[in-house]
C-alpha cells in the first residue's frame, strides 16, 4: 500500500485516530493511578502505612511492566484494535469489580491484573501510530496519546479526591470505572482498523534476537534508563505529595488538595510543545533540557511555602512529560523493525521505575523526611540528565 494512504492531517480517518487515541490514554491512566489521590484515605480505612497503601498503586504499575513484558512477544499475533478495545473494556470492567472487594490484599492483586490487560494499549500504541499516520503528522499523533494520558491521570485524581472526600473511596473507584467502560465502547466503535498491520504468527527466534539488539543498544538502553527514573521520580512525587501538604507548615482540606492535580494542565503543555520544538530543534537537546527543567522544579519540593512549592510542581509536572513526550518518539522512530516490541521495553523500564521507586520512596519518607525523599529524588533525575547527554543525536527524521 501506498505510503500516500496513510492517515494525513485534515482526513476524517486522522480525525478518527486523534480522538480515539486521547481516549484510550485518558481511559488508561484515569484507571492506573486512581487510588494515588486516595493513599491517605485508604491507608486509614484499612489501618496501614504510606508504604504499604501506595501497593494499590504499584500493583497496577507492576501488573503494567508484566503485561508490557508479555506483549512484547505476542503483540505482533493480535489485531491492534482488538487488542486495544480488549484491554480498555476489561480493565474498566476490573475497576468497577474492584469498589466491592473488602479486603487490601486483594484489592492490591486485582490491580496486578487490571495492570496486566490495560498494557495492551502502551504496548501497541505507539507502534500503531508510527504505521498508521503520515510522518509529517506522528509526532502530533504521540502527542495526543500522551495528552490523554496526562487528562487522564489529572482527572482521575481530581475526581478520585472529590468523590472519596463526598461520598468515600468506594464510590469514587465505581464512578471512575464507569466513565471508562464508556470510553472503551467508544473506542470499540470508532478507532479505525489498521491499514499498514496484519497480525502475524509469533516468531519466538526472531523476537528473541529483536529483544537482544534492543538490550544491547546503548541508544535504547539509556532511553529505557530515563524512562524509569523519570516516571519512578514523577510518581513518588505525586504518590506522597498528598500526605506532605495534609500535614504542617501545609494542613491543606482533602478538597483544597484535589485542585493541586490540576498541575497536570503543564503536563498537556509539555507533550504539546514538545511536538513543535521537535521540528525546530534535535529531540536530544530538547530532552536534556527537559530533564534540567525538572531537576528544578523538584528542587523547589522543598520549600516551606506553598506558592514555591505549586510553582516547583507545575514546573515539574511540564518538565516530565516534556522528557517523556520526546524518549518515548525517540524510542519509536529509532527502531526500524519489531516496533512494538522497542515500545513495549520502554514501557517496560517506564512501569518498573513507577513500581520501584514509587513504593520504595515511600518506606524512605516513612523512615526519614520529605528533605531526605526529596534529594533521593534529586540524584534520580541528576542520573538520566547523565544518560541523556551521553546519547549523540542521530540522523533527525524530517517531519515534512
Amino acid at each position: 500500500m501506498n505510503l500516500s494512504e496513510k492517515a494525513e492531517k485534515g482526513s476524517t480517518r486522522f480525525r478518527y485516530i486523534k480522538l480515539c487515541i486521547f481516549f484510550s490514554g485518558l481511559s488508561v491512566f484515569a484507571q492506573l493511578y486512581l487510588f494515588q489521590p486516595m493513599l491517605p484515605t485508604v491507608a486509614e480505612y484499612f489501618k496501614t502505612t504510606a508504604g504499604d497503601s501506595s501497593l494499590l498503586v504499584s500493583s497496577s504499575t507492576i501488573g503494567m511492566a508484566a503485561g508490557l513484558l508479555f506483549f512484547a512477544f505476542k503483540a505482533d499475533s493480535y489485531s491492534r484494535k482488538k487488542l486495544m478495545t480488549f484491554s480498555l473494556l476489561s480493565s474498566a470492567l476490573l475497576t468497577l469489580l474492584s469498589a466491592w472487594i473488602p479486603s487490601l490484599s486483594i484489592l492490591i492483586a486485582a490491580g496486578v491484573i487490571k495492570g496486566f490487560v490495560v498494557s495492551g494499549v502502551s504496548a501497541v500504541a505507539l507502534a500503531y501510530l508510527t504505521e498508521e499516520v503520515h510522518i509529517s503528522v506522528v509526532g502530533l499523533a504521540i502527542s495526543m496519546y500522551l495528552s490523554g494520558n496526562t487528562i487522564g491521570g489529572m482527572s482521575g485524581r481530581i475526581l478520585a479526591t472529590i468523590l472519596a472526600g463526598e461520598f468515600g473511596w468506594r464510590n469514587a473507584v465505581l464512578i471512575i470505572g464507569l466513565q471508562s467502560l464508556l470510553l472503551g465502547l467508544v473506542f470499540w466503535k470508532l478507532f479505525p482498523e489498521s491499514k499498514f498491520f496484519n497480525p502475524q504468527k509469533t516468531d519466538y527466534s526472531l523476537k528473541v534476537k529483536q529483544m537482544r539488539k534492543f538490550f544491547t543498544d546503548p541508544y535504547l538502553l539509556r532511553l529505557y534508563g530515563i524512562a524509569a527514573l523519570l516516571m519512578g521520580t514523577f510518581v513518588s512525587v505525586y504518590n506522597y505529595l498528598t500526605f506532605r501538604l495534609e500535614a504542617k507548615p501545609f494542613s491543606l482540606s482533602h478538597f483544597v488538595i484535589a485542585f493541586i492535580f490540576l498541575m497536570y494542565i503543564f503536563g498537556v503543555f509539555g507533550t504539546m510543545i514538545t511536538s513543535r520544538l521537535s521540528t525546530r530543534f534535535s529531540r536530544n537537546l530538547i530532552l536534556k533540557s527537559s530533564v534540567v527543567f525538572m531537576l528544578s522544579g523538584t528542587a523547589l519540593l522543598l520549600s516551606e511555602n506553598i506558592y514555591v512549592v505549586i510553582f516547583g510542581l507545575g514546573l515539574f509536572t511540564l518538565a516530565f512529560f516534556a522528557a517523556h513526550t520526546m524518549a518515548s518518539q525517540m524510542t519509536a522512530l529509532h527502531a526500524k523493525q519489531g516496533k512494538s516490541s522497542a515500545t513495549s521495553i520502554y514501557w517496560l523500564f517506564y512501569y518498573f521505575g513507577s513500581s520501584i521507586l514509587g513504593s520504595g520512596t515511600g518506606y524512605i519518607l516513612h523512615a526519614f523526611s520529605w528533605n531526605i525523599f526529596i534529594t533521593i529524588l534529586l540524584f534520580s533525575v541528576a542520573i538520566s540528565f547523565i544518560l541523556a547527554s551521553a546519547n549523540k543525536d542521530l540522523k533527525e527524521i524530517k517531519m515534512s
